[in-house]
């Protein structure tokens, strides 16, 4: 693999691209784990742990599994053709719940929840076992100075596809009888992610030697262990990483919290992620693009600093319009954990060691996105909300003191180290 052929390439695959996050965005506005697959469930059940599940399967089933793929991973010349044969099986999974939402009057609301719940699980792993081979693609068709610029263009093209998406699923949920209401949003869906899959076929990844020479499986554990007991600035960074999934639970609820105190109608719903959604496309190019220049490891304290007043907000909002507000500080915090988190990711380590560390960074803090709406859906249903929203604030409070204090940007630290054994080898 040369630059040159990256180069030749960069501009097709960055329209390509953010056309493929664009329209996987359009599935997930008619289909959004924050409101859309919340209100469906919660139509079938009472049970705050279980809707609080619902993101928290959709994050862990992205993050558990890619340490799995991450040494599989590093032996390919072209990472496409497997991110292609994984992603399929992201994507199907909201067909299934078409399915579901029709079967509801046979089958009734038990069963539906427990199918329903068996396509959350393989649509999330499938988007895990897609995950590494797609980041390390796209690490390498996308030259290094560009990576948060690119990030943050497909994160405002998902987000202004999820808001109108969101808008059309909050009508729909309205104007039509449930639970066929359900089922049109979430076969819209899969039209969109049928759409999102051919441009991502479009893709041109040109061959190259393989990030890491054939090895056996022991080896590739053994580089994970390596990494993780030489790179302190690493662990710094996954601890920020579990600060921020804690921070992030408290969207999981925040829909159901206007419905329950607020009487959030479905529509206003649905308008409410699109305001998410818009507010994270607006945002979005500016974080990647300040953050190529000042650093992502501030632009996603920044972040945090905006989740930790979402949070705040809701805590003390006296009336349904403060979360305008709350859905929209929410929407900014998901474009910089989109677009810096990934950026960042990928700047650790060497070109060699890019998939394990991506696999490390994701897998590692899956238990903490699992268990935090675990912990946050027991919280309100023994104790209230409010516990649970000043668990998530002090956790945003938490990550921010992490990334400014302790943890150094990984791209700085590199150049430093660069620097210096250049100065030695010049010295000599």
């Amino acid at each position: 693999m040369h630059k040159s052929a990256i180069l030749k390439h960069y501009r097709h695959n960055f329209i390509v691209n953010v056309l493929d996050g664009a329209f996987f965005g359009l599935g997930l506005g008619f289909a959004s784990f924050v409101t859309i697959i919340p209100l469906f469930i919660n139509s079938l059940t009472d049970s705050t742990t279980l809707i609080g599940l619902i993101v928290s399967i959709h994050l862990v089933g992205w993050q558990l599994p890619q340490v799995l793929t991450s040494n599989r991973v590093a032996g390919l010349r072209r990472y496409k053709p497997m991110v292609i044969a994984m992603t399929i099986h992201e994507r199907w999974p909201f067909l299934g719940l078409a399915g579901v939402a029709l079967l509801i009057p046979v089958v009734g609301a038990e069963i539906a929840v427990m199918l329903a719940f068996l396509m959350l699980v393989i649509q999330a792993l499938g988007g895990g076992f897609t995950a590494t081979a797609w980041q390390a693609m796209i690490g390498k068709i996308i030259p290094e100075n560009r990576r948060g610029t690119f990030y943050g263009v497909q994160s405002s093209g998902i987000s202004l596809l999820i808001g109108l998406g969101a808008i059309g699923a909050g009508l729909i949920l309205d104007e039509v009888e449930y639970p066929y209401n359900f089922a049109l949003c979430f076969f819209i869906a899969t039209v969109a992610m049928m759409i999102s899959f051919y441009f991502l076929w479009r893709t041109r990844e040109p061959e190259g030697p393989p990030v890491e020479a054939s090895r056996d499986r022991k080896l590739g554990w053994n580089n994970l262990w390596a990494i993780l007991r030489r790179d302190v600035n690493f662990r710094w960074f996954l601890l920020a990483r579990m600060l921020s999934q804690v921070a992030l639970m408290a969207v999981s609820f925040y829909t159901i919290y206007a419905v329950r105190h607020f009487q959030m109608s479905e529509s206003t719903a649905g308008f409410m992620t699109g305001l998410m959604a818009f507010s994270q496309m607006i945002g979005s190019p500016a974080v990647g693009w300040i953050g190529d220049r000042w650093g992502h490891r501030r632009v996603f304290a920044v972040g945090m600093l905006a989740m930790a007043g979402s949070i705040f907000i809701a805590l003390i909002a006296p009336t349904l319009e403060w979360f305008y507000l709350v859905f929209a500080l929410a929407g900014f915090t998901n474009g910089v954990i989109w677009t810096s988190v990934l950026t960042i990711t990928v700047e650790f380590g060497s070109e060699t060691e890019r998939p394990y560390y991506i696999g490390l960074a994701n897998t590692l803090i899956a238990p903490a996105t699992l268990m935090a709406p675990v912990v946050g859906g027991a919280l309100v249903d023994l104790v209230g909300f409010a516990a649970m929203f000043i668990l998530a604030l002090a956790a945003a409070l938490l990550a921010v003191l992490v990334l400014m204090i302790v943890l150094r940007d990984p791209r700085t630290l590199r150049a430093d180290k660069n620097g210096l054994v250049a100065a030695v080898a010049q010295g000599d």
